[in-house]
């Protein structure tokens, strides 16, 4: 949040060594948890429309009030954590105020992190290249 990883909050979460065990079960457990939870959302209620409305309701009040809050934004992230691909586009933490999207907030990431990140542009940037257009 804001630039600070939950790493920092709690240095064992999400770590596989043993001496450092993972007593939040962020891998097995709360990885999951949030990673089905629209699964979830769409057995329980058939749909995720009214999530969909209120995000888009916040996004435009924060442009309305130039309240320059953050969101997790989709944006071209060439440049970004030295990605080099054209016109890939990645949700990101994004400030967002009058002027619509001023600044991509540059996140702290482990070499991990920056490598999944990396895959995901890249795996990206060849499904848009296949793309018979």
């Amino acid at each position: 949040m804001a630039g600070v990883t939950l790493s920092n909050v709690n240095p064992s979460l999400g770590s596989t060594e043993a001496e450092m065990p993972d007593s939040e079960q962020w891998e097995s457990t709360i990885h999951q948890q949030v990673v089905n939870s629209a699964y979830e959302i769409i057995k329980l209620k058939g749909y995720t429309s009214w999530a969909i409305g209120l995000s888009v309701s916040s996004i435009v009040a924060a442009i309305m009030h130039n309240s320059r809050q953050v969101f997790a934004l989709s944006t071209n992230v060439k440049g970004i954590h030295g990605i080099e691909q054209e016109d890939v586009y990645l949700s990101l933490p994004c400030v967002v105020g009058a002027n619509g999207l001023t600044h991509v907030i540059k996140q702290q990431l482990k070499e991990s992190e920056l490598g999944k990140l990396k895959a995901s542009a890249q795996q990206l940037f060849e499904v848009q290249r296949g793309l018979d257009v």
